[in-house]
């Protein structure tokens, strides 16, 4: 797994260069889980001394993406994904090393499964929840992912 990150992070720094100049780096990505840390710093920051909502949201975001793009990837399928909505909750200010976690790689099987053998398209709800480095919980977000498998014409 350790060069599925590897390769994912320079993903990150061609396709999504906002998250990579603002430090968001994937650190764990196995079938269950995905690991991503962001650390506070004069980029990343808004006008009140803390991370700026935007980059937590690409940190979690990446969480669940990450693990989307490997089962696909994994699954030998063509098959789109989509953010179709997010929902995010700030409960601390983010400062310092902020570490998010999702926990929904079952979640993703399941859609997989049911898309490559029906055709038509699953959403999935994935959870993503941010902490600092005491352990306390800074944010937490819901994606919306939708899986299609693509038909060839």
């Amino acid at each position: 797994m350790k060069d599925t990150v590897k390769q994912m992070n320079r993903f990150l720094m061609f396709k999504l260069p906002s998250a990579y100049l603002c430090g968001v780096k994937l650190r764990e990505l196995t079938n269950e889980k995905t690991i991503v840390t962001v650390t506070y710093k004069w980029i990343n920051q808004n006008p009140f001394r803390s991370m700026y909502f935007a980059v937590q949201s690409m940190a979690a975001e990446l969480t669940t993406g990450a693990m989307v793009i490997n089962k696909i990837r994994e699954s030998g399928k063509s098959i789109s994904m989509l953010v179709t909505n997010h929902k995010g909750t700030f409960t601390k200010k983010a400062v310092g090393k902020i570490t998010f976690t999702c926990n929904d790689g079952e979640r993703i099987n399941e859609a997989l499964a049911k898309t490559i053998k029906t055709g038509e398209g699953q959403t999935i709800v994935m959870k993503s929840v941010g902490v600092d480095e005491a352990g306390d919980q800074v944010s937490a977000y819901e994606f919306e992912w939708s899986v299609k498998l693509k038909i060839k014409k």
